[in-house]
């Protein structure tokens, strides 16, 4: 098979390997060489009319194109979503299930965690030294006297000051700050601001009604009276943690606590073929169980909107999800930009084209079930089912959110090859195709390639993922864990002028 057609309707097939011209494709002969993911048409089109890939518009043709010609960034123009919007139109509740379980840490407040660490939680830039010092102290062989800790990290970013003390940086950043603090992959939590920042630490504590005990402590380097004091004292505190947080045992837990951030980057033309779909089918096992998936990434859903409006459970839960489109078309326009600036190149150099063609197959992540919920950047995910959290398309930044929202694990897709791993919650890697799979094998979980390269069916690969989520969460570590990822990836979106 030289291509693939994903539905009756498209204009255009993927070939599946690099194609010679001339190469009979579906009743068509190439009339240029085609690169292993890239489009082909299958029919004459005239210079504005629409593309179709996925049943679905992914640009429109600039130029004249012909049968067999290649399609691409050179021939494809994009143009802003124009769709009429449809709400619970298309809702298809998944058959309950359970019974499956995984060995996770109950905390007090009821949550469950995946990893028992502590965290070193950073309030503004200045103290990201601190944080590191404490830190690096704790050193694998004085940990191995805790085999229940996971390790010490240090949650530290490049902002805290020189922003607004209101409005949505601000806010979204103290979100961030609280979901760490109190996420339930963390055993305990040691906040370290500078004193005089824009993002206060009391102002936190007093914004969410977090109170201070023997897991989780506050302090400023100014107050103590410096970096070398702030240090020493922050190793003082983190070791009185460490034979608390070793008590932390793992049991048998519901599937249902699970919260997996769903995630693709170095996306390619297979993405939304295999691993997409595939991770999707995973997601609709873990509903079925009352688990929840959270994608994110709202300009890599710009043009498949619509699919998701119609499988909210409501129009109130639908029109937020267009009131995040409209603000980032609003927020890319008054910065000189365009939604599709996404793709990058190392994705249209996959075969990608545009960001609605990326988008189609993105959406395909959150599988088929109705969308239970919409959530700003960081905010706790509480729903149960398939839910979406606004976010960035840098994957950083997009995770940092998700995990402050909750998520205890993530699943991270990629075609071109991403070398991407994320703390407290452990990121599996989920392989588009087989020959990136072979080459980053040390890196990459699952190989949905074989989708394609072996026959391998959907429902097979989904639940190959699926059991995986199972064993990560009780505690097989994924590659991009044992390689130690993690500790550079904690992003927090910065939103609004740096002053």
């Amino acid at each position: 098979m030289d291509a693939i057609r994903l539905d009756p309707s498209d204009s255009v097939v993927t070939a599946t390997r690099a194609l010679e011209v001339g190469v009979e494709v579906e009743g068509v002969r190439t009339r240029a060489l085609i690169p292993s993911g890239h489009k082909i048409a299958l029919r004459d089109m005239a210079k504005g009319e629409p593309i179709r890939k996925y049943a679905q518009v992914i640009g429109y043709a600039a130029e004249d194109i012909a049968a067999g010609d290649h399609v691409h960034t050179h021939n494809v123009e994009f143009r802003g979503t124009d769709v009429a919007y449809e709400f619970a139109t298309n809702l298809r509740p998944v058959e309950p299930a359970s019974g499956d379980m995984f060995m996770g840490y109950r905390r007090e407040n009821g949550q469950v965690g995946t990893r028992n660490y502590i965290a070193i939680v950073t309030s503004v830039n200045c103290s990201a030294t601190a944080a590191r010092m404490i830190a690096a102290h704790f050193t694998p062989e004085m940990l191995a006297e805790y085999p229940n800790v996971d390790g010490v990290v240090a949650f530290v970013h490049g902002t805290g000051c020189g922003m607004a003390g209101d409005g949505d940086g601000f806010e979204a950043l103290q979100r961030v700050m609280w979901g760490y603090a109190r996420h339930p992959n963390h055993a305990g939590v040691l906040m370290v601001g500078l004193g005089c920042e824009m993002n206060q630490i009391d102002w936190l504590l007093e914004a969410y009604g977090l109170k201070q005990g023997r897991l989780f402590q506050t302090m400023n380097i100014q107050s103590v009276a410096g970096l070398r004091r702030t240090v020493e004292k922050g190793i003082e505190k983190v070791a009185a943690m460490l034979p608390l947080a070793n008590q932390a045992t793992r049991e048998p837990c519901p599937a249902s606590e699970l919260k997996v951030a769903l995630q693709c980057g170095g996306s390619d033309a297979w993405s939304g073929i295999t691993a997409n779909p595939a991770l999707g089918y995973a997601t609709d096992l873990l509903v079925a169980q009352g688990g929840t998936g959270v994608l994110a990434e709202t300009p890599e859903i710009y043009g498949a909107e619509h699919l998701l409006t119609a499988r909210a459970v409501d129009q109130a839960t639908g029109e937020r999800l267009l009131n995040l489109i409209r603000w980032w078309e609003d927020y890319t326009a008054r910065n000189k930009g365009s939604m599709d600036n996404n793709p990058s190149p190392g994705n249209k150099a996959g075969g990608l084209t545009t960001i609605l063609e990326k988008s189609l197959g993105a959406a395909a992540k959150g599988g088929t079930t109705p969308l239970a919920g919409v959530y700003k950047y960081a905010e706790q995910v509480r729903a149960r089912g398939f839910t979406f959290m606004d976010s960035p398309g840098y994957d950083p930044a997009s995770v940092t959110g998700q995990i402050a929202g909750g998520c205890n694990l993530v699943c991270f897709t990629t075609g071109r090859g991403s070398a991407f791993g994320s703390k407290p919650s452990p990121t599996i890697k989920v392989a588009t195709n087989t020959e990136m799979y072979g080459r980053m094998i040390e890196d990459m979980d699952v190989n949905a390639g074989a989708m394609l390269s072996d026959g391998v069916s959907l429902e097979e690969k989904g639940r190959e993922i699926y059991e995986l989520f199972l064993r990560v969460a009780s505690g097989e570590m994924s590659k991009s864990e044992a390689q130690g990822l993690g500790d550079y990836e904690f992003v927090p979106w910065q939103i609004g002028a740096v002053m």
